[in-house]
């Protein structure tokens, strides 16, 4: 069985990502992209789906883990009877290897003697095509190379391995200031093996890399530490080829345990091109926030009717999404998916955060994009025909297109930033027709979401169901803070959406919009925007002590996945979710401001 999710760490190069169990184990790695089939896929099955540990060969007394500061290297310390030992993990990013290194991706481990004697062992069992096909497996020249089909990898180490039944074993001991290097690397089989690898000098140099990349960031605020973790997170899950950045490094790890609730998160997100401008930009990193937005652009370039929520890390349109029955899924999970359908559906709300991002970069001073207010434009005139279309809303739901209220109020945000900027580059005539769309847009909502009689509005138009999307409305501007529906709003959805301190995206009954069974835990970013509206309207204290619940919620290393099972207090959901670190950012920059 897997370890539970907050015992995972990341390490990444920029280009993909493996999951570092607490015991040394890897147990999830796709090659050579994110959204690669699965090498070690031990996560959402069993050892034999692939996975490589090295650790202890005896029993830990004690374990203990951080990322050195400022950077992406993993160092996990086991102590035992007999001594202790650190293990040092990364993965090298493409800048740091000498040029006459081939570019493959590679992972580092160095484990070094701190104390004693302790007698240590490395199983590697790879497994391609997401743990369903074992390779062959050979010597050659004191490493282990397999490969199946267009996959090879190549793992050296400083001592000897064995190659046994499709995986390869070491077992050795490690003294007080010795030091043990492996070095695992991905090529295509019909190319020849990859140079070797210095493991001591990598890890210096990745080391290095990040924490130049760090010391970049001009974030003033208060919380500084759990920002800058963020940044490194949400840098870690970009693409560098490319500049997207994907919503988690996993698939289908579940939003509830044993439950179906199991989706592809590998993907890059329309949804988050305003809030990551701002991360960025807040901490002072214009060449990332750069790429991301002309990724944003190239994404979706074409007829507006095109647009999607999501797109592949070079802005592939084809998601198709299938299922993976040789996988048990985590923790019986099931079933384990890949790809995502949800690439297929209309989400209304993606205009308004597509014309947020534009209207955004502007305001920030980024450099302009031609043609970008020519494709605003063109957004407002298919937004003009459908703005009252139903749709299937913020969270994906499967349960039929309806009148979402969100959908709307980022639909009435496209043309309001649309309308701004057509009144700075002097196009009157299309500002005032704008003006009066989004006084139609903006009368509507208020009459048809909002319910008067308990002073909130709701999920859809007619419902009675809460949606804490609606934490948005004065962030985005539809309304401002002090607006009695705002408050009103806001004390609705802590009195029936806030689940044991934490707040649920909506209640999943047999009522629920979403057409799946029932069952989550609580949506860590609701309740980061929850904490900005309580600073909004003016009960910062309130809104700090919510915020100092969340962050403990971190794993040991400061990282977050998607959701929090109350029930069963563990962090649930694809990890590590860039939704959730974007949101943590966006609270420490309000809570550090004059809201």
């Amino acid at each position: 069985m897997a370890l539970r999710i907050e015992d995972y760490g990341m390490i990444g190069d920029l280009h993909t990502a493996a999951l570092v169990g607490i015991d040394g184990s890897i147990d999830w790695l796709c090659i050579p992209r994110f959204d690669s089939a699965a090498c070690f896929a031990s996560l959402l099955g069993t050892e034999e789906n692939g996975s490589w540990r090295v650790g202890p060969k005896g029993k830990t007394t004690a374990t203990e883990r951080r990322y050195r500061p400022g950077t992406l290297v993993l160092e996990t310390e086991f102590t035992t009877a007999d001594g202790r030992v650190r293990l040092t993990d990364c993965m090298p990013v493409r800048d740091v290897r000498p040029p006459i290194v081939r570019d493959v991706p590679r992972i580092v481990r160095v484990v070094e003697g701190l104390e004693g004697s302790v007698e240590m062992a490395s199983r590697f069992v790879p497994r391609f095509d997401y743990g369903a096909t074992k390779p062959w497996m050979r010597m050659a020249g004191g490493a282990v190379v397999s490969g199946a089909g267009p996959h090879a990898l190549e793992l050296r180490a400083d001592v000897p391995l064995r190659e046994r039944d499709f995986h390869a074993t070491a077992g050795f001991t490690v003294g007080e200031g010795e030091r043990v290097g492996f070095v695992l690397s991905a090529h295509p089989s019909w190319e020849a093996r990859p140079d070797p690898l210095d493991p001591y000098l990598t890890v210096a140099l990745t080391d290095a890399w990040w924490g130049e990349w760090s010391a970049r960031s001009t974030y003033g605020g208060g919380w500084s530490d759990e920002v800058q973790r963020s940044l490194i997170t949400l840098k870690a899950l970009t693409y560098a080829p490319t500049g997207g950045i994907v919503a988690a490094a996993t698939t289908s790890l579940p939003e509830f345990l044993g439950g179906v609730r199991n989706w592809d998160y590998r993907f890059c997100w329309l949804r988050d091109a305003a809030l990551t401008l701002d991360a960025l930009m807040a901490a002072g990193y214009v060449e990332e926030a750069t790429s991301w937005r002309d990724w944003v652009f190239r994404a979706v370039a074409g007829d507006p009717d095109d647009i999607q929520i999501m797109y592949g890390l070079g802005g592939e349109r084809r998601l198709d999404e299938y299922e993976l029955p040789h996988l048990t899924g985590y923790e019986g999970s099931a079933p384990v998916r890949v790809g995502n359908a949800a690439s297929g559906q209309l989400q209304l709300d993606v205009y308004g955060e597509l014309v947020d991002a534009i209207y955004r970069a502007r305001e920030l001073g980024m450099q302009p994009v031609p043609h970008a207010e020519g494709v605003a434009l063109q957004v407002m005139g298919w937004l003009e025909e459908h703005w009252r279309d139903p749709d299937d809303g913020v969270w994906e739901v499967r349960g039929g297109r309806k009148q979402f209220v969100h959908s709307k109020v980022m639909a009435w945000v496209a043309v309001d930033r649309v309308a701004k900027m057509a009144d700075v580059v002097g196009r009157t005539d299309a500002a005032e027709g704008l003006a009066r769309l989004r006084d139609e847009m903006h009368e509507e909502i208020c009459r048809e979401g909002y319910d008067a009689e308990r002073n909130t509005f709701t999920q859809y138009y007619g419902s009675t169901q809460l949606d804490a999307s609606l934490l948005l409305i004065p962030q985005v501007g539809f309304l401002p803070a002090d607006d009695p529906r705002v408050v009103g709003t806001v004390e609705a959805i802590q009195r029936e959406l806030v689940k044991d301190g934490f707040v649920m995206r909506y209640i999943p009954d047999e009522g629920a919009a979403d057409g799946l069974p029932p069952g989550e835990g609580a949506f860590l970013a609701c309740s980061f925007w929850l904490v900005i509206d309580l600073a909004m309207i003016g009960r910062r204290k309130e809104a700090e002590e919510l915020f100092e619940r969340l962050l403990a919620l971190r794993n040991d290393l400061g990282l977050f996945s998607e959701e929090y099972d109350q029930v069963n207090q563990r962090l649930i959901g694809n990890v590590p979710q860039a939704f959730t670190h974007l949101t943590l950012i966006a609270s420490a920059v309000a809570l550090s401001s004059d809201v």
